[in-house]
């Protein structure tokens, strides 16, 4: 019987956390930085789901996991998109409803 290794290398997590750890610091900035609210909250958003994105993919394992996996886990994400960008013009309509 032969010794089974691992198809996969060790991911550098000192790198990964390196990563992280300039995304938080660009969040930072851009959480400081003078301009549109909106531009600020979507910058925030991307740079929140990308860090989310490399917690998931190295520090969960799921870069290694097969396809089906992936789907199962990425689903809530899209489920979730979906949901915000229906609900959100319901939601912006009823503010105005409100007495001033």
């Amino acid at each position: 019987m032969s010794n089974k290794t691992d198809d996969h290398a060790e991911p550098n997590y000192w790198m990964v956390w390196l990563a992280l750890a300039v995304l938080t610091a660009v969040e930072l900035l851009v959480a400081k930085a003078p301009g549109p609210k909106s531009f600020v909250v979507f910058s925030l958003c991307a740079l929140a789901l990308a860090k989310a994105a490399l917690v998931a993919l190295y520090f969960m394992h799921l870069k290694f996991e097969k396809y089906a996996l992936i789907l199962i886990v990425m689903s809530p994400l899209l489920l979730s998109a979906i949901m915000y960008i229906g609900l959100v013009p319901d939601a912006i309509t009823h503010l105005h409803w409100l007495p001033h």
